[in-house]
């Protein structure tokens, strides 16, 4: 991987607008809360106890909590797409939808470069690279996949109107065990993209140098001169 040197002007710009911060970090905390919970639902601990299991009701609260994170989920997710139509260029959907060959030839240089280590080349992008973006369209259909079914498992149990929405979701993936099965593999796949999610903006951090961590927090990356003038030439085409 080619590292940068003194001689890179860099030029602070603003990428990352405060609603998609907002989304990230939420989005970051109620998938955590999900995940522990759903594991929980799933394989529910055995706890040696006298007192009475109402008076803990400690398996009402991972469920509760299960089923709040999963509203703020759902609700994040729907504005996160609403986003991608009004918000700066950086945040729009046709960053995450291979639209055309020119979007397939950048994904197979990232892939080059951050899976086959090939030194000599190098891929620099002011907001997602077009493999990022294509791994976050993925990671939509899962969410999609992970609402419907978590609402089609609690569409069984609930009387209000908006989980009844979702009753028809069993028929398509073949009952409550099919559902429970969708579910949690679904959640195997948060879990192992969030480790691939982080290892790869701290490794892309520390060989890029354009502030990629602090960016999710203020919104500004450092960028270099040549890169900028580059994306902003092709905007105007």
């Amino acid at each position: 991987m080619a590292t940068h040197t003194a001689t890179h002007k860099l030029r602070r710009v603003f990428v990352w607008e405060l609603p998609v911060r907002f989304y990230h970090w939420l989005n970051a905390l109620v998938i955590v809360a999900l995940c522990a919970t759903g594991y929980l639902i799933g394989s529910p601990p055995a706890f040696l106890s006298n007192a009475e299991a109402s008076d803990q009701y400690l398996f009402g609260w991972i469920r509760f909590i299960h089923f709040v994170a999963a509203y703020l989920f759902f609700f994040n997710f729907l504005f996160r797409l609403y986003w991608g139509f009004v918000g700066n260029k950086y945040a729009d959907w046709k960053n995450f939808i291979p639209t055309n060959r020119k979007f397939w030839s950048e994904m197979w240089e990232v892939i080059k470069i951050d899976i086959f280590l090939q030194k000599d080349k190098e891929h620099l992008s002011v907001g997602h690279n077009a493999l990022a973006g294509f791994i976050y369209f993925l990671t939509f259909l899962a969410f999609l996949v992970q609402c419907i079914t978590g609402f089609g498992l609690y569409a069984s149990m609930s009387d209000w109107w908006f989980a009844d929405m979702f009753v028809w979701v069993g028929g398509i993936f073949g009952g409550d065990f099919g559902l429970r099965n969708w579910h949690h593999a679904a959640m195997w796949f948060f879990i192992i993209f969030a480790m691939v999610h982080v290892y790869l903006v701290f490794y892309h951090d520390y060989v890029e140098g354009r502030g990629e961590i602090s960016s999710m927090g203020g919104g500004w990356k450092f960028i270099e001169e040549e890169v900028f003038d580059k994306e902003k030439k092709k905007a105007t085409h």
